[in-house]
């Protein structure tokens, strides 16, 4: 069976964004167009708008900004703000530092593992959340501790996981 071309791999990427989103993601690139030092705040713009940044997405700037793809892809994959998997609406992050770790941290990160079918580092399909573990949230005297977003949850029991995620729709 032949490899995919990266055009073939472009167009099936694409195919996941509006025409919409495509028209701002060039409107930010023409918007840099010829400025020094744009290949960051472009590629931030970008994945702010859409979410994250796909090979197709960034040989797209890399044509726009008239720059090489190996010079972006090394960007986005140096950087850890960038992301080229797409992520959750809502990020959880589970903490299993030594004092969220001895109160059930693990259990708690087992849970989410088995009721979303996840792993650590993977996206829900319908994209709800991604799942991070952490080694330290700094609230260790809440411990086991677990935050959604910006929400810090603490003394967090493995069977009120399901409980405290619901209402992130």
């Amino acid at each position: 069976m032949a490899a995919k071309s990266s055009l073939e791999e472009d167009r099936h990427e694409l195919q996941e964004f509006s025409p919409e989103e495509l028209a701002a993601v060039d409107a930010i690139i023409e918007s840099y167009l010829l400025k020094p030092g744009a290949l960051i705040p472009v590629l931030e713009q970008i994945q702010e708008k859409i979410g994250y940044l796909p090979k197709a997405i960034q040989r797209r700037v890399a044509l726009g900004l008239k720059i090489s793809f190996s010079e972006v892809y090394g960007v986005v994959t140096f950087y850890s703000l960038f992301t080229i998997k797409p992520r959750g609406r809502h990020t959880i992050r589970t903490c299993l530092g030594t004092a969220c770790y001895v109160r059930g941290g693990k259990r708690i990160a087992e849970t989410i593992t088995q009721a979303f079918s996840i792993k650590e580092g993977e996206t829900t399909p319908d994209r709800r959340f991604t799942f991070e573990t952490v080694r330290c949230l700094g609230a260790c005297g809440l411990g086991p501790a677990m935050v959604v977003d910006s929400d810090v949850h603490g003394r967090v029991k493995a069977a009120k996981v399901k409980e405290i995620l619901a209402p992130y729709v």
